[in-house]
């Protein structure tokens, strides 16, 4: 579905994405790790179109989307999440879900004064559809919560679900783990796999936690130092002595597994 080929992406003198190469099938989980610093949010920045990269090409289905903006992306189906969640801190979370459609008919000044029905009929639509992703996700009586309120695990949902108010064909997500407890984590493993086997959602996600990536991606990729080390199962890439290596710097001679 994505193909990267000999992607790089340079700050200055620095190579944060150096020739990487990779593909990600359609209909897959695909795990991406590597120590701090291995390329992988610039690695997504790039993908998404909120970097420009220095050399390569991205194709998606065939078709060339090396250095599209982000908004053009959004409408091909490609949508990312962040480390840090992005949402309306001052509106409620189904408010939050039902902003994301886009050329709504309340955004044209025309229709606030003619189409006032067409609004009403839209809303209605948008807020039922909101209130059953809410429910998806579990999160159904946050929906009249200011989001700005929720916790961070339940600002993660509420990403998640920003996704499911479009025709998201591969949604990138990263670190959706982060400062996550383990219990919501759990919720949120659920919705993706829920997502990928019901809708047929294709998924990248980048995680340092290894029981999540084991329980949710085949395949998994390596990165360090902004190029790929490793493709294969977690089992596979958890015995590379070359990632061994990039995590500990000590090569197979302490068999230390590739930490969490």
């Amino acid at each position: 579905m994505i193909v990267v080929e000999n992607l790089r992406k340079t700050f200055g003198g620095f190579h944060a994405v150096d020739g990487a190469s990779l593909s990600i099938a359609k209909g897959s989980i695909t795990g991406l790790i590597g120590p701090n610093g291995a390329g992988k949010t610039t690695l997504f920045n790039v993908i998404a179109g909120v970097l420009d990269p220095t050399s390569g090409r991205v194709t998606m289905e065939g078709e060339d989307i090396t250095g599209l903006p982000p908004h053009e992306l959004f409408h091909k189906g490609l949508l990312r999440t962040f480390q840090i969640a992005h949402e309306f801190s001052s509106m409620t979370c189904r408010e939050n879900l039902m902003m994301v459609p886009p050329g709504q008919s309340g955004e044209r000044l025309w229709n606030t004064w003619f189409g006032r029905k067409r609004i009403a009929d839209e809303e209605r639509a948008l807020r039922a559809k909101a209130d059953e992703v809410l429910e998806f996700l579990t999160i159904e009586h946050l929906a009249d919560h200011k989001a700005g309120q929720v916790s961070g695990g339940q600002k993660k949902l509420l990403e998640l679900g920003r996704t499911m108010m479009v025709d998201a064909r591969i949604v990138f997500l990263d670190e959706v783990g982060a400062g996550v407890n383990r219990t919501l984590l759990n919720t949120i493993g659920d919705a993706i796999q829920r997502l990928n086997a019901e809708r047929g959602y294709t998924f990248v996600v980048i995680e340092h936690d290894m029981d999540f990536i084991g329980r949710l991606c085949d395949p998994v990729i390596c990165m360090a130092e902004g190029k790929v080390l490793a493709e294969g199962t977690l089992d596979e890439i958890k015995a590379n002595e070359d990632v061994i290596e990039a995590y500990l710097g000590t090569g197979l001679k302490n068999k230390t597994e590739v930490p969490a």
